[in-house]
C-alpha cells in the first residue's frame, strides 16, 4: 500500500452508526467540520457553547465529542469535566487555536482524551477520529 493509498483510506470512513457532538462557535470552523464529516455518514450534533454541549450530551447517545475550548457561556474545559462526570468513557477531543506550552496538559487535566491544534488538517482530524471510532 502506497502512502497516498493509506492517506486516502483514512479519509474514507463509514460511521453511519456513530454520533459526533461538535462543539464550535465559529462559523468557518463549522463549515470545515461539516465538509470533513459529511462523507462519513455520521450523525453530527452541533453546540455553540459549553452549556448547550452538556444539554445535547445528556439528551442523546454520543460516541465522540469534538470540543472547542474557547467558547461563550461555558468554556470547553468546564464542559468537558461535566461530560466526563456523566460518562467517563466518552472520548473528548479538544480543538483549540491556543497552542501555547501547557495547553495540552491543561486539556488532559480537564479530561480530554486527545488534542487537535487549529488550523486542523483534514488528515490529522480523520486519523484522530479513527483512533476512537474504529474500535
Amino acid at each position: 500500500m502506497s502512502v497516498s493509498d493509506s492517506i486516502n483510506s483514512s479519509l474514507i470512513q463509514n460511521w453511519g452508526d456513530k454520533v459526533i457532538l461538535v462543539v464550535e462557535d465559529v462559523d468557518t470552523n463549522k463549515i470545515f467540520f461539516d465538509a470533513a464529516l459529511r462523507k462519513t455518514k455520521a450523525t453530527i450534533l452541533w453546540a455553540k457553547d459549553g452549556k448547550e454541549a452538556i444539554d445535547l450530551f445528556r439528551d442523546n447517545v454520543v460516541d465522540l465529542v469534538l470540543m472547542d475550548l474557547q467558547l461563550p457561556i461555558m468554556d470547553g474545559y468546564t464542559a468537558t469535566r461535566e461530560i466526563k462526570v456523566i460518562n467517563a468513557d466518552i472520548p473528548v477531543i479538544a480543538q483549540t487555536a491556543h497552542v501555547m506550552s501547557g495547553e495540552r496538559e491543561k486539556c488532559m487535566e480537564a479530561g480530554c482524551d486527545d488534542y487537535l491544534a487549529k488550523p486542523i488538517r483534514l488528515q490529522i482530524l480523520m486519523d484522530t477520529l479513527s483512533k476512537y471510532l474504529n474500535k
